[in-house]
């Protein structure tokens, strides 16, 4: 009798979470900053002395879907900080690995952004407006890096990512952090948000 592999990851805080089937109580979000604090975004491939991490991205996504939609409530701008937390036990996959990876990757990042959501009082599938500003924010985001840590010159950037209006990038400069740092900003960000929605 061949025995079913492993679905579930132990977290740092204990926590058991199942991947194949992720409930909103295994969910904390120490787990999913010092996870999303630890994971490279361009895989790695960006200037500096450490790597630009998905909690440092989330933390610009929530800046910049602020700043293009500034009358958005703030469980929406919750929904930006967290867009990419599955990642932080799936990892960043570049859009070309998704691409090969295929569909098994959509679905297993859908059931565990539910189960996030959940978890912190937003609903399991976001409207599609709303899920349609934070990735034109996503968009802008990936552009700054793309020209500032990435290597980008900003006509290729533009190609890939479309222009970003001016008045969205102004003065918002990309700065490299150590993890912990990071990881402390991203909790400390989402506390705030969390209060604010009380």
């Amino acid at each position: 009798m061949t025995q079913k592999p492993r679905a579930w990851q132990r977290m740092l805080s204990g926590r058991r979470l199942d991947l194949l089937d992720p409930t909103p109580v295994d969910i904390e979000i120490e787990d999913i900053a010092h996870g999303l604090a630890f994971v490279a975004r361009w895989n790695g491939q960006t200037l500096g002395e450490f790597a630009y991490s998905v909690a440092e991205h989330s933390l610009l996504v929530e800046e910049i879907y602020a700043r293009m939609v500034p009358a958005a409530p703030v469980k929406w701008r919750l929904a930006a900080l967290l867009h990419d937390a599955p990642e932080y036990v799936i990892g960043d996959m570049i859009s070309p690995v998704k691409a090969a990876v295929g569909p098994d990757y959509g679905a297993l990042d859908d059931r565990l952004t539910a189960a996030i959501h959940i978890r912190f009082g937003l609903p399991a599938q976001l409207p599609k407006t709303v899920k349609a500003a934070i990735k034109r924010a996503d968009k802008v985001s990936a552009w700054l890096e793309a020209v500032q840590l990435a290597g980008f010159a900003e006509a290729e950037a533009n190609k890939f990512f479309g222009r970003p209006k001016p008045e969205i990038v102004h003065e918002l400069s990309l700065h490299l952090r150590p993890p912990v740092e990071v990881r402390n900003a991203f909790t400390a960000r989402h506390a705030t948000l969390m209060e604010q929605m009380a």
